[in-house]
């Protein structure tokens, strides 16, 4: 697919990567040493970089629960929700190819994924599920894609919509849908005529040069080679789910470096319209279309489950990073973000 060319202020970001001294790395090492403690979490894996280009990558502390275990760059840690602005991109790919509109019907007799669906179901669109207003489903104590572990895709897809009804009207209220990305994996394998891992593969990752992504398993005996474990105080709470299942809104497994090549190259993946309509809020102040956003413009997501606190962000200056926990506690992922910056603002050349 040919791309029209991204012309913006990113045109002047440096491409040379910029390396931090070593007196900066020592000063990270030191920031990074003391969180792990005073968090108590035993591992991060953490990058810095634009275009594609790595400045900066590190890791700290253990993979393991015991200490055996050191963490590397190398190792990959599951993204959690920092799988979505992967999605979300890959639906913008289909809708410049025109295999999508943004305003194509999701479920009942004219929708993408069918079923004898009426109403408020049959209203919900593509874009409303990137937006997050498709009027139900929420992140909350009822979030579906934690219940019936058993079932796959589409029978939990069927059972949501039989039995979790929506509570608003699409495209007037904001409400954070684990579930509704799930559908929007399901909606890009229809399209595509693939399965979500290997279009996402194909379309997103190998077009910048990520090459170690994969779908997680869900248990320790399914731990992919270099991942860490997930460590929580309540033994095995992190090995419960069916994380496999939430592939499309926070299934993956990624290095810290591979998310950071993934939010320097959206000029690679998409032109410039789609771009803009990926990080201009719509209903919510603070989410567009699969990233979080302010005026800065800064754009970025969280990811989070249990044994697992992620964070991937693209600065207005066209600066990227990632940080990669593997334990969560409360306000983790606020300490994270912090964190993050104030490494960041170690490398003076940099200029955060």
């Amino acid at each position: 697919m040919k791309r029209r060319a991204f012309v913006s202020s990113l045109a002047a970001w440096p491409a040379i990567a910029v390396a931090a001294s070593k007196s900066e790395e020592g000063k990270i090492r030191a920031i990074a040493e003391s969180f792990l403690r005073e968090q108590g979490i035993q591992g991060m894996s953490i990058a810095y970089g634009r275009n594609g280009k790595i400045d900066f990558e590190a890791a700290y502390g253990f993979a393991d629960a015991d200490g055996s275990e050191t963490v590397t760059p190398q190792h990959r840690f599951r993204i959690a929700s920092v799988s979505k602005p992967i999605t979300a991109t890959a639906v913008m790919m289909c809708i410049e190819r025109g295999l999508l509109q943004p305003d194509s019907r999701v479920f009942g007799p004219q929708g993408i994924l069918g079923g004898d669906y009426r109403g408020d179901v049959a209203a919900v669109t593509v874009d409303q599920l990137l937006t997050h207003t498709s009027g139900g489903w929420a992140n909350d104590k009822d979030d579906p894609m934690f219940k019936n572990p058993q079932m796959n895709h589409a029978e939990l897809i069927a059972w949501t919509l039989t039995n979790q009804k929506q509570t608003h009207k699409p495209g007037e209220h904001f409400a954070y849908s684990n579930f509704g990305y799930c559908v929007l994996g399901r909606v890009l394998e229809k399209v595509l005529k693939l399965p979500y891992d290997k279009l996402i593969t194909q379309q997103v990752l190998s077009q910048c040069g990520i090459t170690s992504m994969q779908i997680a398993g869900n248990t320790l005996a399914e731990r992919k080679p270099n991942e860490v474990m997930y460590l929580m105080v309540k033994p095995g709470a992190a090995y419960s789910m069916n994380v496999t299942r939430m592939d499309s809104h926070g299934g993956w497994i990624a290095t810290a470096d591979d998310l950071v090549r993934f939010a320097s190259q959206l000029p690679v993946l998409l032109n410039q319209n789609s771009i803009h309509a990926m990080t201009t809020h719509g209903v919510s102040e603070s989410y567009a279309r699969g990233w979080n956003v302010n005026k800065a413009p800064n754009w970025w997501h969280n990811g989070s489950l249990p044994g697992t606190t992620t964070i991937m962000v693209h600065t207005a200056k066209g600066m990227c990073w990632a940080g990669l926990l593997n334990g969560r506690s409360e306000k983790l992922g606020l300490a994270l973000d912090k964190l993050m910056w104030q490494m960041g603002g170690e490398v003076k050349s940099w200029g955060l």
